[in-house]
């Protein structure tokens, strides 16, 4: 159950962003360290604003990565390996943010890659309204070969521990048991981000911060000068 704080801000979010002015579709990016709570802030988000009315397309990164061969050409620990090969950034860009973007067609494709199977997919397009709003989670998004594609961009900000304890406790299985969790987080995924931030400075270029340490407690913080700072001045 969603506390009443959290739930608070939530709508709070909600309502800024719905408050945004555009002719087209509005592509929205929730980045963040790896297990730092991106993908159940974006379902939450999504769901807050169905109230709206907008058609909301939400969706993965996920839906993007590259064949396994590919992805683990540097090694299974490779943290260059997992900022560099892990997503087919070319894809992301052709098949979702520049049909959404300005003089699209507005038909878009949330997959290119079934991660399962390690195989291409063929997904097929669909279309999406002018007000239709995006919400996409995922790490590194605002690095540079992609961030020209977001109309709005939050940062899920949690400290490296805090996440890491997250992502042991949700990985475990999926990886092979607590030491090799915990091996993956030192050597690929903790360096990573590292690389991120001193590429990107993720945090400082975000419309908003959303604090996620207590999942209870959020804060949020929007970045004046941000496409969220006038709409919330006006509110």
């Amino acid at each position: 159950m969603t506390s009443s704080s959290r739930a608070a801000l939530l709508n709070e979010l909600a309502v800024m962003i719905a408050n945004l002015g555009s002719e087209r579709p509005i592509r929205i990016a929730i980045d963040g360290r790896t297990a730092s709570g991106k993908t159940t802030l974006a379902n939450e988000l999504a769901e807050c604003l169905k109230a709206s009315g907008r058609e909301i397309i939400r969706t993965s990164i996920d839906g993007f990565h590259r064949p396994k061969v590919e992805r683990y050409a540097r090694g299974r620990h490779s943290a260059e390996g997992y900022y560099h090969d892990a997503r087919d950034l070319s894809a992301i860009n052709a098949l979702l943010l520049k049909p959404l973007g300005p003089g699209g067609d507005q038909w878009y494709r949330t997959a290119s890659f079934d991660l399962h199977n390690d195989v291409p997919i063929a997904q097929h397009p669909q279309f999406a309204p002018d007000d239709a709003i995006l919400i996409i989670d995922g790490t590194f998004l605002q690095r540079p070969e992609l961030r020209e594609g977001w109309d709005l961009t939050i940062f899920v900000e949690t400290a490296e521990h805090v996440s890491e304890q997250r992502g042991i406790a949700r990985d475990t299985q999926l990886l092979g048991g607590t030491d090799a969790t915990r091996q993956l987080y030192a050597d690929r995924y903790r360096p990573a981000f590292a690389l991120y931030e001193s590429l990107s400075a993720p945090a400082l270029a975000a419309d908003a911060i959303f604090n996620n340490d207590d999942f209870d407690r959020p804060a949020l913080r929007i970045r004046e000068g941000g496409r969220l700072s006038a709409v919330q001045n006006n509110l």
